[in-house]
């Protein structure tokens, strides 16, 4: 039988796992592969981003690397295989999506959500229901993880109807904030920013998107429009440190319509 890449790609982290194969990669463990796994996860992402396919082909091995990596450690340990990774996955496919598999009825993606969710409750018979918010990983960054489990529970029906209310507890929250820092309660004001805060991402996904990619492109652009401002400050030999606020907020303004400018040149 012809060897497979994947064949070939196994055989090779089951050689480097040998006795005498890699030092590194046979020190390796489930838990000092974490950190490798969540930068290769990032690295895919900025691959996408970039729009640049040959390195996006590349990142997408590394980050594949990391599941045979991992399955070899837990096959070394008697416990399961890559094999047993693969048929898992295309078993809970083909579980998930009987309208495609099976004879359900399922014209759009929202009855397909619906769908997975009522799928997913029956996986784990514990003696009770599965609840919709359980499973959410620990370690996703907080605002990605407020998103996933708004999702979640907007699939169940818990959703506002329409957009003003998701705006008037927003202003509710804010209100609440206000009221804390008032009081200047400290726990009391650390809870409200924490509503606020869960409030935002809830109109952000209302409105379609994602709060961390919005936070990430906000921080990008608070970046560049920062640069801008402290290579102005040096083109004309002046200190950041001995500007007053008001100078900097002038040269922040200017940083801005340079920005724009640019921007509408680009369109053009």
């Amino acid at each position: 039988m012809k060897e497979t890449s994947i064949d070939r790609l196994i055989e090779i982290m089951r050689r480097l796992r040998a006795p005498d194969g890699c030092p590194w990669d046979r020190e390796q463990t489930l838990d000092s592969l974490k950190s490798n796994l969540v930068e290769e996860t990032y690295e895919v992402i900025d691959a996408i981003e970039s729009g640049d396919r040959a390195e996006l082909r590349g990142e997408l091995g590394d980050l594949l690397l990391q599941v045979v990596f991992q399955a070899q450690i837990c096959e070394e340990a008697g416990e399961f295989n890559f094999n047993d990774v693969v048929n898992g996955i295309a078993d809970k496919l083909v579980r998930r999506h009987p309208h495609v598999f099976g004879d359900v009825q399922a014209d759009t993606s929202g009855e397909v959500l619906r769908n997975w969710e009522k799928i997913k409750k029956t996986e784990k018979d514990t003696g009770k229901p599965r609840s919709l918010v359980e499973g959410i990983p620990r370690h996703l960054p907080a605002l990605a993880k407020a998103n996933l489990v708004q999702k979640r529970v907007a699939r169940a029906g818990f959703e506002w109807d329409e957009i003003g209310g998701v705006i008037a507890k927003l202003e509710e929250e804010l209100a609440e904030v206000k009221e804390a820092m008032a009081q200047k309660d400290a726990a009391a004001i650390r809870e409200e920013l924490g509503d606020l805060l869960f409030s935002t991402v809830n109109l952000s996904r209302y409105l379609g998107h994602e709060s961390e990619d919005l936070l990430n492109e906000n921080i990008g652009k608070f970046m560049r429009r920062f640069q801008c401002m402290e290579d102005r400050l040096h083109a004309e030999g002046r200190e950041m440190e001995k500007c007053s606020l008001e100078e900097l907020d002038a040269v922040w303004r200017a940083a801005k319509e340079d920005e724009r400018k640019k921007r509408n040149k680009q369109k053009l």
